[in-house]
C-alpha cells in the first residue's frame, strides 16, 4: 500500500452495501454481500481522476485487512480483487476457495 493512504480510514458503508475509501475528496468503494460469515466483494470503482495511483490496490488492502480482522471468509468475484490476489498470494489464507473465482 502507497505511504500516502495509510492513514486514509476505511468506511463499511452497510446502508449501500460497500467499502469506501476517500481520496482527494473522491470516493472510491468495493461493492459487497455479506452471508453467513462469507463477505462476497463484487465490484471495485474508482473514480477517473484517481486511477492509476494506487487506489484501487489500497482500497483492496484495507478492505481485505477488514475481512480477516472480522473472521469472515471472502468470495473474490471482483476482477479487480481476484487480480490482486493473484499478485499477493498471501491473502489466499481468508478465501474461501469453493466460491472464489481464483484458480
Amino acid at each position: 500500500m502507497k505511504d500516502e493512504f495509510d492513514n486514509l480510514n476505511l468506511i463499511k458503508n452497510e446502508e449501500n452495501n460497500r467499502f469506501e475509501m476517500i481520496v482527494k475528496g473522491q470516493t472510491s468503494f468495493i461493492d459487497y454481500k455479506e452471508r453467513n460469515g462469507k463477505i462476497y466483494l463484487v465490484h471495485t470503482e474508482v473514480p477517473e481522476a484517481l486511477t492509476g495511483q494506487g487506489v484501487a490496490s489500497s482500497l483492496i488492502e484495507k478492505t481485505l485487512y477488514y475481512i480477516e480482522e472480522n473472521g469472515c471468509k471472502l468470495v473474490a468475484l471482483c476482477p479487480m480483487v481476484v487480480a490482486y490476489i493473484r499478485r499477493h498470494p498471501e491473502w489466499k489464507r481468508i478465501l474461501d476457495l469453493k466460491q472464489s473465482d481464483i484458480i
